[in-house]
C-alpha cells in the first residue's frame, strides 16, 4: 500500500471518528437545552404518542412546508425530491460495505440510479429559490451555498463515475471493505474516485457543526415535539 492510501485510510478515520463523536456531541446538547415555556405550536397533540403520530409525517413528508405558500411548496418539492433520492442512492451503495451483498441492497441499485439522475435536479430547485426568492436570498449565509455546492459536487463526481469514468468496482469494493474491517487496503486507480471520496469525507467532517443537524433537530424542536399540556401538568424549569 502506498503513501497515498495510507494518508487516505487515516483520513477517512479521523473524518468517521468526527461525524460520528460530533453528531452524539450535538444530540447531547439537543437534550440538555432547556425548554423553560411550554412553546408546543397548537393544535398540538396532549399525549407522547400523539407527539409521535405528529412527527411521522413531519419527517417522511414535511408537512408543514407543504402547508405554506408558493414559496414554501417549491422548497417542499425540492427538499423532498432531494432528500428521498439521498436516501435512496445511500442504500444503493450499501452494496460497496457488505459481503454477501443483502437482498433488498440489490432491489435498491436499479432505483437508485434514477435517483441519482434525479438529484441534481432536486439540488438545482433549492439553488435557484436561494436566488430568486428575496426573502431566502436575504437570509442565506455562505454556509448555505457551501452545503449545496458541496453535495452537488458529490453527485455529479458519483454521475461521472457510473456514466463516463468507469472504475474498477472490484477495487472500490475491497477498499471500502477494507476501511470497515479496519484492514485497510490501496485505493483504487482513479482520480474522479479520490476526488469523490474526498468530498464525502468533507461532507463527514462537516456534517454534526452544519444546519444539517436539523435531520435529528426536528424530532427534538420543542414546537414540534412538546406535548401541549400545561394545563394538566405543570412545566417547571431546571433552575426554578
Amino acid at each position: 500500500m502506498n503513501g497515498l492510501s495510507s494518508v487516505f485510510n487515516l483520513l477517512a478515520y479521523v473524518a468517521a471518528a468526527i461525524f460520528v463523536f460530533g453528531f452524539l456531541n450535538k444530540v447531547l446538547q439537543y437534550y440538555k437545552t432547556p425548554s423553560p415555556l411550554k412553546i408546543a405550536t397548537t393544535p398540538a397533540p396532549k399525549t407522547s404518542m400523539g407527539v409521535v403520530m405528529r412527527l411521522i409525517p413531519e419527517v417522511l413528508f414535511f408537512r408543514s412546508l407543504l402547508k405554506g405558500g408558493t414559496a414554501e411548496k417549491i422548497l417542499w418539492l425540492g427538499g423532498w425530491v432531494f432528500h428521498v433520492s439521498f436516501l435512496l442512492i445511500v442504500l444503493r451503495h450499501l452494496r460497496f460495505f457488505t459481503y454477501p451483498v443483502p437482498g433488498f441492497v440489490m432491489s435498491f441499485q436499479q432505483i437508485g440510479i434514477w435517483a441519482g439522475l434525479v438529484f441534481p435536479i432536486a439540488l438545482l430547485i433549492l439553488i435557484v429559490r436561494r436566488f430568486t426568492n428575496d426573502r431566502f436570498a436575504t437570509i442565506s449565509l455562505f454556509a448555505d451555498y457551501f452545503i449545496l455546492l458541496l453535495i452537488t459536487l458529490i453527485g455529479l463526481t458519483g454521475l461521472l463515475l457510473k456514466f463516463y469514468v468507469r472504475t474498477n468496482l472490484v477495487d472500490i469494493k475491497a477498499f471500502m471493505l477494507g476501511l470497515l474491517t479496519f484492514s485497510p487496503t490501496a485505493m483504487p486507480d482513479s482520480t474522479l474516485f479520490l476526488i469523490h471520496f474526498t468530498l464525502v469525507l468533507i461532507l463527514l467532517v462537516y456534517f454534526p457543526f452544519s444546519k444539517l443537524m436539523h435531520a435529528w433537530g426536528v424530532l427534538v424542536s420543542p414546537a414540534r415535539a412538546q406535548v401541549d399540556n400545561p394545563r394538566e401538568v405543570r412545566h417547571v424549569t431546571p433552575w426554578a
